[in-house]
């Protein structure tokens, strides 16, 4: 696919066909999500697949999906085919900036946001250019996400991804909104 085609294609799906995944499209998506940029290579970007029937569904309690369902909207996590866990592992940029090569200042910013902000949109692209379609919600909104997955202390979770064929969508009310123009955003030699 071409990739203006798969970045004008791309946006966040909550509904989708029960169809599985193809696994080995799974495996694309996940290497996608963990190849991208990483602050001195430190590469603290981990991601937990998720193809279990129950496991979604226990996800999908501890987010409150039956409170979701009950305010009008249709069964999200539950329902689509994948979950991917996108984490990060911050010590391992704290190790990678201590050593003679790095400068330990630069970790005034905690790159390992920013590397989890490139593997998010690696696994976004990389859904669509599979002919699939994906969603994202923060583990902030998944209380005890951590407990059930066994993710040790020292990883931070940042959030899932659902993956799936898509259905029609109920357009968000977010998008009503629009996006802001061009000349707003994009700044050319000076603010």
């Amino acid at each position: 696919m071409d990739f203006s085609a798969v970045v004008t294609g791309r946006r966040m799906v909550r509904r989708y066909r029960p169809d599985p995944v193809d696994s080995d499209a799974l495996e694309r998506i996940a290497a996608a999500a963990t190849s991208g940029p990483s602050a001195g290579y430190a590469q603290g970007v981990v991601v937990i697949t998720i193809t279990d029937e129950e496991r979604r569904a226990q996800i999908a309690r501890l987010a409150g999906e039956d409170d979701y369902v009950a305010r009008g909207f249709e069964p999200w996590l539950s329902v689509a085919p994948v979950h991917i866990v996108l984490c990060v592992e911050p010590q391992r940029y704290r190790v990678r900036y201590s050593e003679p090569d790095k400068d330990a200042a630069a970790l005034d910013i905690p790159w390992w946001w920013v590397d989890a902000g490139a593997a998010l949109s690696l696994a976004l692209l990389a859904a669509v250019d599979e002919g699939l379609a994906a969603g994202f919600l923060g583990a902030h909104a998944i209380p005890g996400l951590r407990g059930l997955l066994e993710i040790p202390v020292a990883v931070e979770p940042v959030g899932l991804i659902t993956l799936g064929h898509p259905l029609p969508d109920r357009p968000s009310s977010s998008l009503d909104r629009g996006r802001r123009p061009a000349d707003e955003t994009v700044r050319r030699d000076r603010w």
